[in-house]
């Protein structure tokens, strides 16, 4: 079984987490905590390999990806500090809209500061480092800069795992020009392990399946990484809180009004760093039309909490890849993304992928 060539677009928190991974498991090979499939259609996360990356970051530009997922303004947990391989070298991405202004008024030790550097040809690199898969790890808000990451994967034939929600998997014309060019996408939006979503998910459905009317719900979160001090702009915010709205949404028979569900991040706490805390609460009518409620108070380390999935839908797509199937891979995106082409139960979603990744 060949390896899986991986390029990276943004060298920030998730891709520190995943980098870090590659080598934690790869030291580990028994170990499988933390992993939802060990063997995904014959690769293994020792089969992951970085051969391309791209950031804006000075900090981070220049240097080799086993050195720049260390660099500020990066501060998830680090559980592995000797990196296997990743000494491919980060190259100056367009910059786009992918830095918002506002961060230029909060420390160097929080924010991007832009290298002054000519962007490199993104789809070129893409074909010289025989990339098999790009993940999209830019900011929330980038919408210009993952269309232009979209075009590249286009043009060379690569497969993306979209992380970030910028409607790319889920839109009708750029879904239909990845079928035209037989190029897999997994998107959009990626869902943690056990996180604030997939919990939120579940227990909406579970009282819908309960016979429990869910009259109300709000999820608020709090964090101190880039992304959310990046969500500080509303402007940037707004396809987030489309896609937690509806992934969530997606789980009810009948859907809350518009002014029963508040579902977003809240605010940038920097002590927090990659933490992240989710406060969520639920009113509902039950027997006899007796209101209840309940409230939970989650805490995560975000980057790790998603690389957990970015490893399965790297693998999926690649095994789309090797199948010749383009487009969006409908199973994987429902199982692992908030913002998928079609929303699915989530035991459905799992089904639905078992049956893919067996070929069926």
């Amino acid at each position: 079984m060949k390896s899986i060539k991986l390029a990276i677009a943004g060298v920030g928190n998730c891709a520190s987490a995943l980098v870090q991974g590659l080598s934690y498991y790869r030291d580990r090979p028994d170990d499988t905590v933390g992993l939802m499939h060990t063997d995904v259609g014959g690769y293994r996360i020792s089969d992951l390999e970085v051969v391309a990356a791209f950031d804006v970051d000075r900090r981070k530009v220049g240097r080799s990806v086993a050195e720049a997922i260390f660099a500020l303004p990066n501060n998830t947990t680090i559980f592995q500090r000797e990196i296997q391989g990743a000494t491919c070298e980060v190259q100056m991405a367009p910059v786009l809209d992918g830095v918002p202004e506002h961060m230029a008024r909060y420390p160097e030790s929080q924010a991007f500061r832009v290298a002054d550097l000519p962007p490199v040809n993104v789809a070129k690199v893409l074909k010289d480092s025989g990339a098999d898969v790009l993940i999209c790890y830019l900011p929330v808000g980038s919408e210009q800069a993952a269309r232009h990451y979209a075009e590249a994967c286009l043009e060379a034939g690569v497969a993306m795992v979209n992380c970030i929600p910028v409607f790319i998997a889920s839109n009708v014309e750029w879904a239909q020009r990845f079928r035209d060019k037989g190029v897999p996408i997994v998107g959009d939006d990626i869902k943690s392990q056990v996180g604030a979503t997939i919990i939120h998910r579940t227990l909406a459905r579970l009282m819908n399946d309960r016979g429990v009317k869910l009259e109300r719900t709000y999820q608020l979160n709090t964090g101190g990484n880039t992304d959310f001090l990046n969500m500080l702009v509303e402007d940037r915010l707004k396809s987030k809180r489309i896609s937690k709205t509806e992934s969530v949404q997606s789980q009810l028979d009948v859907p809350l009004p518009a002014d029963q569900i508040h579902i977003g991040p809240s605010d940038f706490v920097p002590f927090q760093k990659d933490n992240k805390v989710c406060f969520l609460r639920a009113e509902w009518a039950g027997f006899g039309d007796v209101p209840m409620n309940f409230e939970m108070r989650l805490s995560v380390e975000d980057s790790p909490n998603s690389a957990g999935v970015v490893v399965d839908a790297v693998r999926l797509a690649k095994l789309a890849l090797d199948r010749g199937v383009g487009g969006p891979i409908e199973s994987a995106s429902a199982y692992l993304m908030k913002h998928p082409p079609k929303q699915l139960r989530d035991d459905e979603a799992r089904a639905s992928l078992e049956r893919f990744i067996a070929g069926k």
